[in-house]
């Protein structure tokens, strides 16, 4: 072990905990937060503590023109209306060092993305010095729950340092100008490593654990780039078995973090996009009951399609909305879409017209958005497009607003079901 990297952990024990089990709702509309609290209340009734952290991106924030702030006080308030006394927290989702400063005020955990420095080559001096200083990560590694061991040549190592150093000094940079502001231990960190061009290996990921060390910080949650497609809003695309391996050798790896560079003993796999990746919930769980390891499920964007739901079925104004939702986003679908690029795909062949939605029932309009994998109706591009077509809603201010008010019980009642029954309960509870 590193000493002087197990003398900074001693030193920044996080006061702040997130437990086994957490996952990431996000609120688009600070709207939802007591429907979505509802979820964790009734695993908790189950007997499993899932430990709400509301997330909401700079550009999410952006786009709406609102401000951190909002989610705080839609998050403490739900907290106080269903006398939850468990922990909270509010992500400051997707953040650079030149957007975390409108955050600090407001948020106590923080997903730290360094997707841009990824790939970007180290400089020489820092790759040597890294090599100098860990002598343990070449030769023969064997991690325990794997059935094979790893070798690690000084070209290997060299290679994933020349890789990933950037990116890991980058956070390095964000979390102390958070720590400047907030002192070590008051907050929860996320290193976000998912955004680059194919899933890490495990050494990948232990060199990326052993800098992340160097660095100082005391990651509670890292997320790494698994193999398969993780879209917007739909279900996974690729081999489950293989996400599974890839999961256990993540696991076994954090698990070998831990012990050689004293990372904090909490340290878990935080799996982003993870709303409705229905046909991996099961290997999650697999690997969470085989190995001990807690997981923080990122979901976003679902508690804003279980609004459109709500509306449809209300019908009226609602299911009228609804649809004017669904023509302007067909409209500027380009727009809405260029953002999102790598993760959706649409089939602009299977977008119905405006004019047949305008013709749809409420139980049309909902078996298309909503994710039911068995209903010939359920439609991923259009449950796709309005995913990323919140922008639509925000233009429309307190007409859209007033409508989610007024029709806050169907709406609250859709939320609070699709978080627990389709996301919570199989991740965390294995139904």
């Amino acid at each position: 072990m590193n000493p002087r990297t197990q003398e900074k952990f001693i030193m920044t024990n996080p006061k702040l905990k997130l437990g086994r089990n957490s996952v990431g709702v996000g609120d688009r509309f600070a709207h939802q937060a007591r429907a979505q609290l509802e979820a964790c209340v009734k695993a908790l009734e189950k007997g499993v503590e899932v430990v709400p952290v509301w997330n909401k991106s700079n550009r999410e924030h952006t786009i709406i023109g609102s401000e951190p702030v909002s989610t705080r006080q839609a998050a403490d308030a739900a907290v106080k209306t269903l006398h939850w006394k468990l922990p909270y927290y509010l992500d400051a989702d997707h953040i650079t060092l030149e957007t975390v400063g409108r955050f600090l005020a407001s948020c106590d955990f923080f997903t730290i993305d360094v997707a841009d420095s990824i790939s970007q080559p180290a400089l020489p001096a820092d790759i040597d010095s890294f090599i100098e200083r860990h002598p343990e990560l070449m030769g023969s590694i064997e991690l325990d729950g794997a059935d094979e061991s790893f070798e690690i040549t000084r070209e290997i190592l060299r290679g994933t340092a020349c890789k990933f150093l950037a990116a890991v000094k980058k956070a390095g940079e964000v979390y102390r100008r958070i720590e400047s502001e907030m002192s070590a231990g008051n907050f929860i960190s996320e290193v976000s490593m998912d955004e680059t061009d194919r899933a890490q290996s495990p050494v990948e990921l232990l060199v990326i654990l052993a800098a992340i060390a160097d660095e100082g910080i005391p990651v509670q949650t890292i997320a790494p780039k698994f193999s398969g497609r993780f879209n917007k809003g739909v279900d996974y695309v690729g081999n489950v078995a293989r996400f599974e391996r890839e999961m256990a050798l993540d696991v076994a790896a954090i698990a070998y973090a831990q012990k050689q560079y004293g990372l904090p003993a909490d340290l878990k796999l935080s799996i982003h996009s993870g709303s409705d990746k229905f046909s991996i919930y099961p290997a999650i769980h697999a690997v969470m009951r085989r190995t001990g390891a807690g997981v923080h499920l990122k979901t976003a964007g679902t508690t804003w399609l279980e609004e459109l739901i709500g509306l449809a079925e209300a019908g009226g104004e609602g299911l009228a909305l609804a649809k004017e939702i669904y023509a302007e986003a067909l409209a500027h679908r380009e727009e809405l879409c260029a953002p999102y690029a790598n993760v959706i795909d649409i089939d602009p062949a299977k977008l119905p017209s405006a004019e047949d939605v305008r013709k749809w029932s409420s139980a049309q309009y909902t078996s298309a958005l909503r994710h039911a994998e068995g209903d010939p109706h359920y439609n991923p591009s259009v449950r796709q497009l309005l995913h990323v077509g919140f922008k639509i809603a925000a233009k429309m201010g307190p007409r859209y607003l007033s409508l989610l008010e007024a029709n806050e019980a169907v709406i609250a009642r859709n939320v609070t079901e699709n978080l627990f029954d389709r996301h919570i309960a199989p991740v965390f509870l294995g139904r």
